[in-house]
């Protein structure tokens, strides 16, 4: 490596909600000398993160514009509702977008699912962030639907959320710029399909380890050699030409046969 190089490093950007720590902790056993870095971003911010370089890769929500970025989907979230603990739906498991008619709904500038049209009544304004929104929901302005890995990140102890069942999903998805597609965005592809480091697919293993278990293999493998053979066909033709314990053998004294035949008596 030249003073012009850097060392292998992996820059891993992340959206509010996902929670890549399973993945880190394997790429850093399996590959101890590349650092990954953690990016977090906003959802409307990550798409330019890759595309301007500053993150090799990053888990966004779809949908993921293909001219120029790769994505591999992995997972749906359940959507909820965010209200406070002592509104009339914390009082059951689940609810239809219907059952809100009656609630304002929020609506911040950073949702992520994408609504058709927004179920309840409209806020007068919307709300910039999603951890706005939540502000108004603990203040009892409104209700918020949001991923659950949302309301989840946004806890409070005087909030309570419940499944919604005919509201919009939001997928996760791993996501790199297409034309920058190294060595190190494989091998994290290889961890989030759940590859073994043994893996025939993908990069489980480097040039020189490779070399070394190839080397490894050629010294555990006997070898056939031409004085292997020779000496082996020098053994044989010893025995061949020792004594027959028959006494019928080649081998033998010479004119032994004749010396073994009976007389024949008058």
């Amino acid at each position: 490596m030249t003073g012009s190089e850097a060392p292998p490093s992996f820059r891993l950007a992340y959206v509010p909600g996902v929670t890549p720590a399973k993945w880190v902790r394997i790429w850093n056993e399996r590959f101890t000398d590349i650092p990954l870095t953690l990016v977090p971003v906003s959802a409307d911010e990550a798409f330019g993160l890759l595309r301007g370089g500053g993150a090799d890769a990053g888990f966004v929500r779809l949908p993921v514009d293909r001219t120029d970025l790769s994505a591999i989907p992995l997972y749906t979230e359940t959507t909820v509702v965010m209200v406070p603990k002592d509104h009339i739906v914390a009082a059951v498991e689940q609810v239809s977008t219907e059952d809100l008619a009656d609630d304002i709904v929020l609506h911040p500038l950073d949702d992520t699912l994408g609504w058709e049209r927004l179920p309840g009544k409209p806020a007068l304004e919307r709300p910039a962030t999603t951890e706005d929104a939540v502000e108004l929901v603990a203040a009892g302005i409104g209700v918020l639907v949001v991923p659950q890995s949302l309301a989840r990140l946004h806890h409070r102890k005087d909030l309570t959320y419940r499944t919604v069942t005919d509201a919009p999903e939001s997928r996760v998805a791993l996501s790199w710029p297409e034309e920058k597609t190294t060595d190190q965005v494989e091998d994290f592809i290889g961890i989030v399909r759940g590859r073994t480091v043994n893996s025939t697919r993908g990069r489980s293993q480097t040039p020189a380890a490779d070399g070394q278990k190839a080397k490894s293999k050629a010294k555990s493998t006997p070898q056939r050699s031409d004085s292997g053979g020779g000496a082996r066909r020098k053994s044989t033709a010893g025995k061949a030409g020792g004594k027959n314990p028959r006494g019928t053998g080649s081998g033998g004294p010479k004119g032994g046969a004749k010396r073994g035949k009976p007389r024949r008596h008058s």
